[in-house]
């Protein structure tokens, strides 16, 4: 029997323990080695070769990734490894460490209970790390870590063992404050989650040269810091891989400190799921019970040109097999499963059924996007899955030919579908459609996978960068009337506190929530009782209060005031840009007492008229999307590198020497930052390393409104003058 056979069999017979199954999800920032790492648990799982481990990046499936050296899409695999004399199942997922695929890390930590977040020992915690530490532990997942590139310490640095000790004890130090400050809110956590060396919880090794160490592999095979010192130097890493296996003590502290699915789901299902939590599909979640109703959380749609498409995800109750009718959230009917298989790599291996507390791929399930839950009853779905940042860069599509453009339709709705921090625009009119991303990169991968695997010559435009609206002081009461003067709304817009904007956007406070918590949320970010009371609607990140008292007719016309306010916010005042962080009170309305004259013609027209004036009144301004900028530079070449940044209307926070670079922190504008990766190098003549985080929006210098504004207006075909009331810049 061949050996992937073997593991498969392996897989299969461990499913029905959850006690010994381990789901994990490795994470890290970009170049840090996860993929490389992963590629040594293959190989010590017997999946790959140990010759070509490390190498071979077999994870990275996708041709792109192995041309560009980087993880794109978050791929799953199934092992076993023997510890302490039991059998333990792995479902490990590798997720990518570039800040534009962020998306693919925050679906996976749905799917899994650990995650072993791995760090550079010479680069030590970078923005990233924090980005997929805070991500994990959002999701209520708990972290290890390993110490990658401990070779480049002794052998670039020629550091010795008391300054290697100090450095690897600086890392721990830097993640554990980030652990600590992340988990001291969060109340369902009630043991110390922070990572030590003592407690084995810390690995140190070197992915490339395949060798690991922790303390309890120390113990075991009276390896220590001097002798891999020793053996560093005089190029034993043969001897050294052979001694002390990387997989080993890795996939050792995995079982060891990770939980198992009895432990985790108790824990994390009331962290994502809102569900009454009396009712049985609650119990049979919490227990793990295979032959309970069936619950599946999609976290990634894949296609294969064979299957079509799959949907992987965690099984948190139940058991899924071929033929079951199952429902999926928030579309109607049920789908039919065409197969069930587990991931080995790239390849996905049909089984006959996956039980609870597993991670399947499943086939057939066409109405499901990632994101949706799937069960064999009707019941509350999982809490969306909170992406940290938005889409910040818009590019235009078209297809070449107009033959493909049906095919070019498809397929965006496709890779919508595939990766939900992707936004789609689709013109069937014009045939240009736009696709909104994270960043240069995302779009650019995206726009590489249309023509090559699907074989359409698309053309793409500039990058355009996604601007915002908000208030910035409170306004009067503005009346907006209907067209056939019958109706009045009366109106003001007051800006959001930071902290309640947040609230909305890591999803704590939303319409779906149940009223008590919602105001609870509220309540806590900052809102008054009174306020937290009213509020009628949440839109993005806008809350609208509805302080009106006894209104006739008000109820059933409420509909169409949110439908006209809902159109306002898509599209702000100035450049038809969306509104963010505005609190909107409706305080009194005059509305005609037959119902004919008060339709959708007449009330939607006067709210949108009265939001667009109350925004104006409260001086409503262009947001611009910033992102955080570390430049690790040579010495010589640190003023280039800052003047790289001042010179994009950034500004310099911070400058500080670490190990033999100097690194250079600071924000710009993403609008400014297009084609910065070209810039910087000749500017450092290709010495510089750096990273860039999307880090929200900030107010756009007054000098550089107009201007900013009548270009959007310009590119979007809309009339050049602005509203008389706009003299404010």
């Amino acid at each position: 029997m061949g050996r992937r056979k073997k593991i498969v069999q392996e897989c299969e017979t461990l499913m029905d323990n959850p006690e010994h199954i381990r789901n994990i999800a490795i994470a890290a920032h970009v170049d840090h080695g996860k993929t490389t790492l992963t590629d040594n648990l293959l190989a010590g799982a017997g999946m790959i070769s140990d010759d070509t481990a490390g190498e071979q990046l077999a994870m990275d499936t996708e041709e792109d990734e192995q041309e560009r050296g980087i993880t794109i899409d978050a791929a799953n695999v199934s092992m076993t490894h023997e510890y302490e004399d039991t059998n333990h199942l792995i479902n490990l997922i590798d997720t990518p460490g570039h800040v534009d695929f962020g998306g693919d890390v925050t679906r996976a930590m749905r799917a899994v209970d650990g995650a072993l977040v791995v760090v550079d020992a010479v680069e030590g915690a970078m923005p990233q790390t924090e980005t997929v530490l805070r991500q994990a532990l959002r999701e209520g997942v708990k972290p290890t870590l390993f110490i990658n590139k401990v070779d480049r310490l002794i052998s670039e640095l020629q550091e010795g063992p008391e300054e290697m000790q100090e450095r690897l004890l600086d890392v721990i130090r830097d993640v554990n404050e980030l652990i600590r400050a992340m988990t001291e809110e969060m109340d369902d956590i009630n043991e110390d989650w922070t990572v030590g060396v003592e407690e084995g919880t810390v690995g140190f090794g070197s992915a490339l040269y395949k060798w690991g160490v922790s303390m309890p592999s120390m113990q075991r095979t009276g390896m220590d810091f001097g002798e891999i010192i020793d053996l560093e130097r005089a190029d034993k890493r043969q001897e050294l891989h052979e001694r002390t296996p990387l997989s080993d003590v890795v996939l050792d502290m995995v079982c060891e400190h990770f939980p198992n699915p009895i432990d985790a789901q108790p824990r994390r299902i009331p962290r994502i799921w809102r569900g009454d939590a009396d009712s049985d599909v609650a119990e049979s979640m919490q227990l793990v019970d295979e032959d309970g109703d069936v619950v599946l959380m999609v976290t990634d749609i894949g296609i294969d040109p064979h299957a079509g498409e799959i949907a992987a995800g965690r099984v948190f109750s139940g058991t899924i097999e071929k033929g079951q009718e199952l429902y999926v959230s928030g579309t109607a009917g049920k789908n039919r499963v065409q197969s069930v298989g587990i991931y080995m790599g790239g390849e996905r291996e049909e089984v006959d059924r996956v039980p609870a507390g597993n991670i399947a791929a499943v086939t057939g399930l066409k109405d499901a996007i990632a994101g949706s839950t799937v069960s064999s009853i009707e019941m509350t779905p999982f809490e969306s899955i909170e992406h940290i940042s938005e889409p910040v860069i818009t590019k235009s599509v078209e297809a070449q030919n107009m033959d493909d453009l049906p095919k070019l339709i498809e397929t965006l709705q496709q890779v919508a579908k595939e990766d939900p921090t992707i936004q789609i625009e689709i013109n069937e009119d014009t045939g240009e459609h736009l696709i909104s991303g994270q960043g240069e990169l995302h779009l650019e991968v995206i726009g590489q996978r249309i023509e090559r695997n699907q074989g359409i010559p698309i053309n793409t435009g500039e990058p355009i960068v996604v601007f915002r609206e908000a208030p910035q002081t409170d306004s009067r009461e503005v009346e907006g009337i209907s067209p056939n003067r019958h109706n009045r709304f009366y109106i003001t817009v007051t800006p959001l506190d930071e902290e309640i904007v947040d609230t909305i956007q890591h999803g704590e406070a939303s319409m779906d929530m149940p009223e008590l918590e919602r105001r609870e949320a509220l309540q806590e970010a900052g809102m008054d009782k009174d306020t937290s009371q009213n509020v009628e609607h949440i839109h993005n990140t806008n809350i609208i209060i509805d302080d009106t008292k006894g209104i006739q007719h008000l109820n059933e016309t409420m509909e169409l005031v949110l439908e006209g306010m809902e159109e306002a916010l898509n599209d702000g005042p100035l450049a038809a840009e969306p509104v963010q962080g505005s609190l909107i009170r409706l305080h009194d309305a005059r509305l005609h007492e037959d119902a004919i004259h008060r339709g959708p013609a007449q009330v939607i027209p006067a709210t949108r008229q009265a939001i667009h004036n109350a925004l104006i009144d409260a001086e409503v301004r262009l947001l611009e999307p910033i992102q955080q900028v570390r430049i690790d530079v040579p010495n010589d070449h640190m003023g280039a590198a800052s003047g790289e940044i001042q010179g994009r209307r950034g500004r310099v926070d911070d400058m500080y020497q670490e190990g033999d670079l100097m690194v250079v922190e600071g924000v710009a504008p993403v609008d400014e930052m297009i084609g910065f990766s070209s810039d910087i190098r000749s500017a450092t003549e290709g010495r510089a390393s750096w990273n860039t985080e999307n880090a929200g929006f900030q107010v756009m210098a007054d000098n550089l409104q107009r201007e900013t504004i009548m270009e959007i207006r310009e590119r979007k075909g809309m009339k050049q003058e602005l509203h008389q009331a706009i003299d404010y810049f």
